[in-house]
């Protein structure tokens, strides 16, 4: 049995919805031993006073806590459109794990999880979330909405993602990003899961979609989700093995060893290419290890948000 066909067995979160919360909570709580302490509660619950502002909505008792005015959120207030981009390609699927949770996930685990604690964090703030996913075709669409319906329906769909069978056929990301970006018509400040694992001969396409999404004056923040371990370093047992494309099905059989400079240097540069272009479009990109915490993640999220709004 090959890779491809064992990465299909994933079983999915438990309840997506109390990890994404414990994922945020946790955040939070480590936000108060970090420089961005007296920040949580704005970030959470709550914006800060702007001078001018009528003093009705002040949360005085916050005041007394952090010596900082705050005003408090309320069910009609919509400050942001967010929408989520996540990639559901075959490759997205690796490295093979079995049930899923917080301390054991494949790329596409992390990245529905984190998607899933940013939703947390915009549904606090009443905000308005879309939601894109793409594999070998545009599998998903949702506008931006701020509902607990919408929400919920949000939720059961990345919920479904991660334990979807892939086709095994090449995926074609700049086709979809170009697709997505024609649907997005507001402004959104949008993020993108992605591991961008596609043929060289793509690399222009893709960078070229990547523009697109600039369109509309929008927001856009690219993590890039990795197996730092194996994918990056090419950290395997030096024994003979069979390492498969879960795209295409072809496969080499080597040791380890024999190509593990050449490899890194090559992955290392296709890396510092996708950064650069980035950095020439202006879109924010995030290198995550998917063995990390989601710090990194909502630290950007919270960044990108503050100067959004």
């Amino acid at each position: 049995m090959n890779l491809r066909q064992e990465l299909h067995k994933t079983s999915g979160f438990t309840n997506l919805e109390l990890l994404a919360k414990q994922v945020v909570e946790g955040f939070i709580s480590g936000m108060h031993k970090s420089p961005f302490h007296g920040f949580s509660a704005e970030f959470a619950e709550h914006k800060i006073y702007n001078t001018g502002e009528s003093t009705k909505h002040i949360d005085w008792k916050l005041f007394a806590k952090t010596d900082r005015l705050y005003t408090k959120r309320y069910e009609e207030e919509t400050n942001l459109r967010c929408h989520l981009i996540l990639d559901n390609s075959a490759s997205m699927h690796y490295p093979e794990v079995g049930k899923l949770s917080v301390d054991n996930l494949n790329k596409v685990g992390f990245s529905v999880l984190a998607s899933a604690a940013i939703m947390h964090i915009l549904k606090k703030q009443r905000d308005a979330i879309g939601m894109s996913i793409f594999s070998d075709a545009y599998d998903y669409y949702a506008p931006e909405k701020g509902s607990e319906r919408h929400h919920q329906m949000l939720l059961n769909r990345l919920s479904e993602t991660v334990t979807r069978e892939t086709s095994g056929r090449k995926t074609k990301t700049h086709t979809f990003l170009h697709q997505i970006a024609e649907k997005i018509h507001r402004r959104n400040l949008i993020f993108l899961f992605s591991d961008m694992f596609q043929d060289e001969t793509e690399d222009q396409a893709l960078f070229e979609a990547l523009q697109h999404l600039k369109y509309n004056k929008h927001e856009v923040v690219f993590f890039h989700v990795y197996d730092g371990r194996r994918e990056l370093q090419f950290d395997f047992d030096n024994r003979p093995t069979r390492f498969v494309d879960v795209e295409t099905g072809e496969h080499v059989d080597l040791y380890a060893d024999n190509v593990k400079e050449n490899y890194q240097k090559a992955v290392a540069a296709y890396f510092a290419a996708i950064k650069l272009k980035c950095a020439q479009y202006r879109i924010k990109y995030v290198p995550v290890d998917l063995h990390r915490s989601f710090d990194q993640v909502l630290t950007t999220f919270m960044i990108a948000r503050q100067k959004f709004v």
